[in-house]
């Protein structure tokens, strides 16, 4: 594989990967949210199928449910760059998002339970999946007086993660960059008694083993780490896109976590209960999950 130089990466390509991405931004911003929606969907579904990324997803699918036809694993992908390119459209538009006006884009159950985090004194954990626009969760966090401390993959491109960062300032908290010293960022946003927003549904390369879809799958077990060493609630929450730019965000009461004594069989459990939910999101709306994700490696 060719590899292009630093220097060259730098200087030339992510000043031109910036300005696409800044000239796309405004297009959207400038379009009313359903427009942007609209639009962000239809070129996405209309170019993203033919990326070479794309057969990563067709193989994910075609794995994950076999039982599903060639056309049925096609016709996924397509809504699949639909929803992703909706997402993308829609990120100019997050302030505009009243997640709790009965008149506004969300209907939401279990806003309870986000109130019971922010009363209880104590800190407390988030997870939800990539799933519909996955930002709504940190929003309803935001607009209920949860701050939430997001972990999340920084831009290689430091112009673009400026533009990444302008996108999701709606949302109040920390975000906090994977790695080492993410790590201990996250240790210290507990220990101070802070909320935080987990996107649990990646693969990570040093992670633990835990079943997905009938497989085992490298699996982050932070989040199940720092429950049980923090003592702290685990909330999971949902979206789900009804129709174009209008969702369902769901929010449901704290897991039981398990606890034997036996701290690496705990972990596991635990997150192999948090897998077996995402599964089941997942389940429900396919064609609304990130299939390009490296999941399930040969």
């Amino acid at each position: 594989m060719l590899r292009i130089p630093g220097p060259i990466n730098r200087y030339l390509i992510h000043p031109i990967e910036a300005a696409v991405a800044i000239v796309v931004y405004s297009v959207f911003r400038l379009l009313p949210l359903d427009w942007a929606s609209a639009f962000g969907g239809w070129l996405a579904r209309t170019i993203g199928p033919w990326l070479p990324i794309s057969g990563r997803a067709v193989r994910n699918l075609s794995n994950a449910f076999p039982e599903k036809s060639p056309d049925e694993i096609r016709t996924i992908v397509r809504a699949m760059w639909d929803n992703l390119g909706r997402v993308a459209a829609e990120y100019p538009h997050l302030s505009e998002i009243s997640v709790y006006d009965p008149d506004g884009p969300v209907e939401t159950s279990g806003g309870e339970y986000v109130d019971l985090l922010r009363e209880d004194g104590a800190p407390g954990i988030f997870f939800s999946a990539h799933l519909a626009n996955w930002e709504i969760v940190s929003l309803g966090a935001t607009q209920r007086g949860v701050p939430l401390d997001r972990v999340y993959r920084q831009a290689n491109n430091r112009l673009v993660e400026w533009l990444y960062q302008r996108g999701r300032s709606a949302v109040e908290g920390a975000l906090i960059p994977k790695g080492a010293a993410g790590a201990r960022l996250l240790l210290k946003s507990l220990k101070e008694g802070k909320h935080l927003g987990m996107l649990v549904d990646q693969k990570m390369n040093d992670g633990i083993p835990v079943p997905f879809f009938g497989r085992d799958v490298m699996t982050a077990p932070a989040l199940a780490e720092l429950a049980l060493r923090f003592d702290c609630p685990v909330v999971p929450a949902r979206v789900r896109r009804i129709k174009g730019a209008r969702f369902k965000l769901m929010i449901g009461p704290p897991l039981t976590l398990i606890r034997t004594g036996d701290h690496k069989a705990d972990v596991a459990a635990n997150m192999a209960q948090v897998n077996a939910l995402i599964e089941k999101w997942v389940r429900d709306t396919p064609e609304q999950w990130l299939w390009l994700h490296n999941r399930w490696p040969d």
